[in-house]
């Protein structure tokens, strides 16, 4: 893995597109690492890694050209307290993510292993997208009062939201989801039932 992530991202990905300052680079995927699955406010990593926003959307543009990472939107339709102008970001590969921040400890022991679970099933399913041609637009649901859907799906018309969850619990969907799309679905995905999710 650390072969891959220095010849493939210091190396070519930088040469390819003729970035100047790689550290910046790194700096930023590492950032990036550790925040899987929260909110990215372009203008506050510019602040921390000291470039421009401009140059932070950049980059991440092409760290998702080149499928290092991947861009969940925020989901609105009717709601003016929903989210939509933020991102949050995945890594296509967990094995590069962890590369970038040094942790390649076995699952029990680490403290991230939440994030990882989420990185892994939203990975998959985007793959599996990909794979079998399902339309579907991906996105994740909050609204500012932070009742949240770390994924939904619009396909066929329907929206279907993912909560994912590495310990088996009985979390129900917010009200503001079922209120708001009458004709929508929930699913917890757990490790009793994701194969189902990936692979069905």
């Amino acid at each position: 893995m650390r072969e891959i992530v220095s010849s493939y991202l210091y190396k070519d990905i930088l040469e390819l597109e003729g970035i100047r300052h790689s550290n910046k680079l790194i700096k930023l995927l590492r950032v990036l690492a550790f925040q899987v699955g929260k909110e990215v406010s372009y203008s506050e990593l510019g602040t921390q890694l000291g470039m421009s926003k401009n140059t932070v959307e950049r980059y991440l543009e092409l760290l998702e050209k080149v499928f290092v990472l991947y861009k969940l939107s925020g989901f609105s339709r009717n709601l003016r307290k929903e989210v939509s102008k933020n991102h949050r970001y995945y890594f296509y590969d967990n094995g590069i993510r962890n590369t970038i921040i040094g942790n390649l400890n076995p699952m029990e022991i680490r403290d991230d292993t939440g994030i990882l679970w989420e990185n892994y099933i939203i990975m998959e399913r985007v793959k599996k997208q990909e794979y079998l041609q399902i339309l579907s637009n991906n996105y994740f649901w909050r609204t500012y009062d932070r009742k949240e859907i770390g994924f939904v799906e619009e396909g066929g018309g329907i929206l279907y939201g993912y909560e994912i969850k590495w310990r088996k619990t009985k979390a129900k969907p917010p009200k503001d989801w079922l209120s708001t799309y009458k004709n929508a679905k929930y699913k917890v995905i757990t490790r009793e039932n994701y194969l189902e999710f990936i692979d069905e």
